[in-house]
């Protein structure tokens, strides 16, 4: 069916109550606060802030002002093109009724038409007629805020930062809460700008005027910083703490800019600031995060208690301290605080009950760590909670029930049910019965015979059964499906070092992996062992010792100590095997790795 069109009748042939009816559509239009053009959030997203608080800044003219407004005859054509841009925007073509508008502003210089001009364009995102119509508006009511505004953010916008600067200045000497706000705001502006460096360069000209102003110094310095001249950014960000001393937002940005190099340089600063100032929130909390960072556990939890003390109703510092002491094996303290949660208002009690179900697990209470798994409901945490409470089955010697659990749970998709898939094949496999697991993986596969996940489990598994043959064929077809799989090219690679197979291959696969994961502990691990194989112990051990820093594995561990053993370092060798020893008892790898060197 064709679509009906209205045309609009010509100015001629507009009949008398229609002309009324469009006059007091432009008194209305000239007059109103705010726009009849529909307002959204990607609008104030998207728009300059200066130009987005033109509406509130342009107030309506007063009695006087009125008087200073050029007089408008209503003729035909005016009325017409009136009509045409109203009735385009209230069908939906702001397009149209943008550019209308922008005619009809630079006809007729009326400051009101202007605005509404400025006003739709910008809600069209048409940048020039915007930067016109705001240009005539300007022009026409130089002493309105908002026309200031609204024009210097549209040029800032548009990246024409040397006609803004003009403007831009005029805004920071005329802010009725002064340049300090305005600076913040225009920060904020040019957050986004596409040419950094000549942002950069109009917060240098607009910091001119004001050198012992600290905000100003602080505007330049996140300029610079976002334009990649820490240097500069530094040497900002520190005078302006010399001009505001204490000043929390100088000592925090400056942090930021000392994390990029050296964490310690950072740490040491916000340490350094709260000796001088200890209540001072928003620094203890980035410090406790820096300390979480490095690791640094046991002094996190102190400092997140500290603001515990002073703010003890925070849910987001109480569950700070939860999981720190999780971390650190302070189960009563862990427990306390996640049941604290668990009592108020925190907003994911599942995640509070999943954790709580962790405390029961580390504490080897088993049925009670089922009970919180149990009871977490649908949502985000809801699968995990169901393979850990299957997994406290099983290790309760309920490997049937355990399967059941996990073959009956909702699965929302195909991934949620591999992944429910791949878990009861976990527990076959720590039950001793590969060969299950094997079998269960495999008619999984014949469903879903492109699965990333299903071809990697399967592949391991091959492993498992002596099927090398189906291992490299597996993560050959992983690989060409997703050749960004960094693990993928680690396990074919281990596996062919491992049985001392095609070893300049097995190197080069896991040298890709290497590339694609550069931090990860288990392809380093991979790495020196192939250059083992290869005869390099030098570069081996170098590789292993890395390794083993970032992840104290006990198969790394065993590596780590032969490639110890065969340099001739025995006793770090032997101390290596007893500390993992120590807290992996049941490894096999590890275990047999020393009888084999030791017999």
């Amino acid at each position: 069916m064709p679509r009906l069109t209205f045309p609009l009748p010509k100015p001629d042939r507009l009949p008398p109550w229609f002309r009324a009816v469009a006059l007091s559509l432009v008194l209305l239009a000239g007059c109103a606060g705010r726009p009849a053009a529909p307002e959204t959030a990607d609008e104030e997203q998207e728009a300059p802030e200066a130009a987005a608080s033109a509406g509130s800044q342009g107030a309506t003219p007063g009695a006087a002002d009125r008087l200073l407004l050029p007089k408008q005859d209503l003729t035909e054509t005016l009325l017409y093109e009136f009509l045409l841009a109203e009735i385009a925007g209230q069908r939906g073509n702001v397009g149209l009724a943008a550019q209308a508008y922008a005619d009809l502003a630079r006809r007729t210089r009326d400051p009101r038409i202007a605005r509404r001009a400025t006003e739709i364009a910008l809600y069209a995102r048409m940048s020039n007629a915007a930067i016109e119509a705001a240009q005539v508006w300007y022009e026409t009511e130089p002493k309105s805020p908002g026309a200031l505004r609204a024009l210097a953010g549209l040029l800032v916008n548009a990246g024409r930062y040397e006609e803004a600067l003009p403007l831009l200045k005029k805004v920071l000497a005329e802010s009725p809460n002064g340049p300090a706000e305005s600076f913040a705001q225009l920060n904020r502006t040019l957050g986004n700008a596409q040419d950094r460096k000549s942002a950069l360069k109009l917060m240098q000209g607009l910091a001119e005027d004001y050198p012992r102003l600290p905000q100003a110094r602080l505007a330049v310095a996140q300029a610079a910083a976002s334009a990649g001249d820490d240097a500069l950014a530094l040497a900002e960000i520190r005078r302006a703490s010399q001009l505001q001393p204490g000043w929390e937002a100088a000592v925090l940005f400056e942090a930021q800019l000392l994390q990029r190099k050296s964490a310690d340089d950072a740490v040491a600063l916000l340490a350094g600031y709260l000796q001088k100032y200890p209540g001072a929130r928003e620094v203890r909390l980035d410090y406790a995060r820096l300390l979480v960072a490095q690791k640094r556990f046991a002094d996190a939890r102190t400092e997140f208690q500290r603001l515990l003390a002073d703010f003890p109703d925070n849910n987001d510092v109480i569950f700070a301290v939860a999981l720190l002491s999780l971390q650190l094996n302070d189960y009563a303290v862990a427990e306390s605080n996640l049941k604290r949660l668990l009592e108020g208002n925190y907003r994911d009690k599942n995640g509070v009950r999943l954790y709580l179900g962790q405390v029961a697990e580390e504490r080897k209470n088993y049925p009670e760590a089922q009970r919180w798994y149990g009871e977490v409901g649908a949502g985000e945490q809801y699968l995990p909670a169901q393979i850990r409470y299957a997994q406290m089955l099983a290790r309760q010697g309920k490997l049937d029930a355990a399967r059941a659990h996990l073959q009956q749970a909702s699965a929302s998709d195909s991934q949620q049910r591999v992944q429910l898939i791949l878990a009861e094949a976990q527990l076959l496999r720590e039950a001793g019965q590969a060969g299950a697991a094997f079998g269960l993986v495999q008619q999984a596969l014949e469903r879903l015979p492109n699965n990333p996940d299903l071809l990697y489990d399967y592949a391991m598994l091959a492993e498992k059964v002596d099927r090398v043959d189906i291992l490299e064929s597996s993560l050959r077809k992983l690989i060409e499906l997703r050749p960004e799989h960094a693990h993928a090219y680690n396990a074919l690679g281990y596996s062919l070092a491992d049985r001392n197979l095609r070893l300049p291959e097995a190197r080069s696969l896991i040298e890709k992996a290497l590339k694609l994961a550069p931090d990860d502990a288990f392809i380093i691990d991979s790495m020196g062992w192939v250059l083992y194989r290869q005869g390099d112990l030098k570069d081996s051990a170098g590789h292993l010792r890395r390794a083993f820093a970032g992840r104290q594995d006990p198969e790394i561990a065993a590596h780590l100590g032969e490639v110890l053993w065969a340099l001739g370092e025995r006793d770090e060798a032997e101390r290596v095997w007893r500390d993992a020893a120590g807290k992996s008892p049941d490894n096999e790898t590890l275990s047999n790795t020393i009888k084999r060197l030791k017999r």
